[in-house]
Formats: C-alpha cells, sequence, structure tokens
C-alpha cells in the first residue's frame, strides 16, 4: 500500500466513523508476513527466525558489520530438536566478507517467537571456499 493509498483509506474510514479500525503503518504488512511464514514448515520457519535474528544480532553487537544474508547449513547441517535450532556450521555475511558462526536458538509459539539465542562470531571466510558451501558475494 502507498502512501496516497493510505492516506486515502484514512480519510474515507475517517468519513465512515471508522478511524480507530484503520492499522497502524506496517501492520498489514506484518500480519501478512506472520501468515506467509506459518505457511513454511516447522523447522523452515524456526531456520528463519532464528537466522534474521542471528543478522539482527551480530549487526548490533559488532560495529561496523551490516549482515545481509546468514547460511545456516553451510558447513554443517543445522540440527533442529522441537523448538530449538543448533546451527554449528553456520556462515553469515557483512558486506561482501562472509564469516563464520555458530548459534543456538529456541522459539515458541511454533516458531515465530524467538525465545532465546546465543551465538559466537567466527573468522572470515576465505573467497576460495564460498562455491562449496552455497556462498555469494554481493
Amino acid at each position: 500500500m502507498t502512501l496516497a493509498s493510505s492516506t486515502a483509506l484514512r480519510a474515507a474510514l475517517a468519513a465512515l466513523g471508522l478511524s480507530a479500525l484503520v492499522l497502524p503503518a506496517g501492520a498489514a504488512h506484518a500480519r501478512s508476513n506472520d501468515e506467509v511464514m506459518m505457511k513454511l514448515e516447522p523447522s523452515e520457519r524456526i531456520e528463519q527466525r532464528c537466522n534474521s535474528r542471528a543478522m539482527g544480532e551480530v549487526g548490533r553487537d559488532n560495529k561496523g558489520m551490516h549482515p545481509d544474508e546468514l547460511v545456516a547449513y553451510a558447513y554443517r547441517d543445522p540440527v533442529i530438536k522441537g523448538w530449538k535450532i543448533k546451527a554449528s556450521g553456520a556462515a553469515i555475511r557483512s558486506g561482501n566478507t562472509w564469516y563464520h558462526i555458530a548459534y543456538e536458538c529456541e522459539t515458541q509459539n511454533e516458531g515465530m517467537d524467538v525465545k532465546s539465542f546465543s551465538y559466537k562470531l567466527g573468522a572470515a571466510i576465505p573467497n576460495e571456499e564460498w562455491g562449496a558451501h552455497y556462498l555469494v558475494g554481493q
């Protein structure tokens, strides 16, 4: 929804006395993302939520890093048990550099919310290894 159509919708609803029903900016988008996530298999949903958490935490904890991609299965398949995932052979990209990362993550609410998360960021991965581990440049 564009800003113009959102403004027009708000005006139309206000004219009908329904302004209280207008969702805050981004709420409709967030709801549709959740709907899409719920269509994924639980294991895929858990991996996606935890990969997203990993990128966010690495970006906040490491000045100058701006992660935009994470491959949980780069060096070893992640292990998912119940609502938990252990990705000990993952890789995360910031800029045009990939780094080793290992994380453990527990979710709740059918894999929609992260309950606990921890990670260990490793060394940069040499470019020569990228192809064999599903890693690509920007």
